[in-house]
């Protein structure tokens, strides 16, 4: 049970306070879905124009790797959205539209699992950073090549092969894509963004330096400006304090990372 259900499920929904909650509720949901679409339908629309209309021309060619850095962060944002949703603030108490957008990005992104990355993902936060914690690597906590293997290997199974595959040949056999926009405009993207996702939302943050941790969540935060935090992993890297507040959504770390700077934040 992600944090918003369980909260919804424990509340009581009766008095000035839960109606203060369901209006702001309500807010973060619109907000949440508002870019949520926009997320995916551009993802979509920049997806189905490079790999089934992507001209190689000179002027192209050179173009290439900017279109592959958009669609790298839109995968990044993708991931993230599906990650709000592992947690129900996307759309706070409405399991069922958490349940269906998170479906519907994972699917997208690489024919991941839902349920099965939702039980990881809150493994990781009761045990982060230790051997317990389905995301570190705890016998190659230095290595980020080494712990980006384990955890790629932890995360892609025959599912996501088989989807992914069925996916492929169905573009190339029935719809006719070509096989170097598949490669450059689907995989590529696909691959760069789980190195980014992985870098700035889980190796930066949890591993170990000289410096030990402060809490319990085994967690440290960078100190980006919001529009390279945004760049970056959509404020992910904003990254104790999702530990601390993890029913906040992506597009708010950035003022709970405010209130922690001015010590305003409670782990």
């Amino acid at each position: 049970m992600t944090d918003a259900m369980a909260q919804s499920a424990g509340e009581d929904h009766s008095g000035p306070d839960a109606e203060v909650r369901r209006d702001v509720g309500r807010r973060q949901g619109r907000i949440g879905l508002a870019l949520a679409a926009g997320l995916i339908v551009t993802w979509l629309a920049l997806h189905i124009t490079t790999v089934f209309f992507y001209p190689w021309t000179p002027v192209s060619v050179v173009s290439a790797p900017l279109v592959v850095a958009v669609l790298c962060w839109l995968y990044v944002g993708l991931f993230i959205v599906a990650h709000d949703c592992m947690h129900g603030s996307l759309v706070p108490f409405s399991p069922g539209v958490n349940r269906a957008v998170g479906r519907l990005c994972l699917l997208l992104y690489a024919g991941f699992d839902f349920d099965r990355l939702n039980r990881e993902h809150h493994l990781h936060h009761r045990h982060s950073g230790t051997e317990q914690d389905p995301d570190f690597d705890a016998a190659h906590p230095d290595s980020f090549w080494r712990w980006y293997a384990a955890f790629f290997s932890h995360y892609v199974s025959w599912r996501e092969i088989i989807v992914i595959s069925a996916i492929v040949w169905f573009y190339l056999l029935v719809l006719g894509a070509p096989v170097v926009n598949l490669l450059v405009f689907w995989s590529l993207p696909a691959i760069l963004s789980s190195v980014q996702l992985f870098y700035f939302g889980t190796y930066l943050p949890h591993r170990p330096t000289e410096v030990a941790f402060t809490d319990r969540h085994r967690a440290r935060t960078n100190n980006y400006s919001w529009w390279v935090s945004l760049l970056t992993c959509f404020h992910f890297g904003y990254h104790h304090e999702h530990h601390v507040s993890p029913s906040t959504p992506w597009w708010r770390l950035p003022v709970v990372h405010q209130a922690a700077i001015a010590g305003q934040l409670e782990a």
